[in-house]
């Protein structure tokens, strides 16, 4: 049983990269399992509606069941209802891309966002999926809040970015990421430029509780046009202002409260 349920979600994840869908001989291959068993995991992901098969040519992909369920999951854990106003406020003050990860494990998630610029380049990547720790402000916020070998440990475990994946300055080595998370510790916010992606640039805080539990962070991204290195230290009052709102209004949310 734990081996169906551990291929099912392997299958689920492989879709959500593959919008256009996926044969099954193509799916069966990319994960490396048997012709019948990929066969049959499809018709039990068909039956229960999370998968549906295009007649016409014969791909498998994924419905919008997922997609509701963590939306759904996402208005009852009150979430969006403590931190949206917060990260409008600050995507206004900003004119820039505004978003909030939850700490879930070993990894950074996002869920809820603001854009506050109003024309030119927009920053928008997806939402909803795991944050890549090397490559991301968000992940060095919060990773500069953890014990350097603690730290390490889960990077290692994620794997470093590479520059064809990333932006021309990714991280890839043990030594650059320890200077990025201890220029964090040191100003109490992260900043990359070109490091997730070329030609952008972001930032990010630790929401810290008071008893020091990081249970998320909030992050500000944008064209590097605009948002310089100057501009970002400019910046970086609002943004801690922001965290410590969203720390202090955590109680109202069952999913940050969960975390606290």
């Amino acid at each position: 049983m734990t081996a169906i349920v551990e291929r099912s979600f392997k299958v689920l994840e492989h879709l959500v990269v593959h919008p256009e869908g996926r044969a099954l001989s193509a799916l069966a291959a990319d994960l490396d399992m048997p012709l019948s068993a990929t066969h049959r995991l499809l018709s039990e992901l068909v039956r229960c509606g999370y998968v549906r098969q295009d007649q016409s040519h014969g791909r498998y992909t994924l419905t919008i069941k997922l997609v509701s369920l963590g939306l759904s999951f996402l208005s009852n854990s009150g979430v969006v209802d403590v931190a949206q106003p917060l990260l409008d406020r600050l995507a206004a003050e900003s004119g820039e891309l505004v978003r909030l990860a939850v700490v879930d494990g070993d990894a950074l998630i996002f869920v809820a966002k603001a854009q506050g610029a109003t024309r030119g380049l927009r920053y928008d990547p997806d939402m909803g999926l795991s944050v890549n720790l090397s490559c991301s402000s968000a992940g060095h916020a919060w990773l500069s809040t953890l014990p350097e070998e603690e730290a390490l440990q889960i990077v290692a475990r994620q794997g470093f970015g590479t520059p064809k994946a990333f932006g021309p300055k990714a991280v890839t080595s043990v030594k650059a990421l320890l200077g990025y998370l201890r220029n964090a510790r040191k100003l109490g916010f992260a900043m990359i430029t070109e490091v997730f992606a070329p030609g952008m640039a972001a930032m990010a805080a630790p929401v810290r509780l008071g008893d020091g539990t990081v249970i998320g962070v909030v992050t500000i991204a944008g064209p590097l046009v605009r948002l310089t290195q100057a501009r970002m230290l400019g910046l970086g009052p609002a943004l801690l202002a922001t965290a410590a709102d969203v720390a202090n209004s955590s109680g109202a949310s069952a999913l940050l409260k969960k975390r606290a």
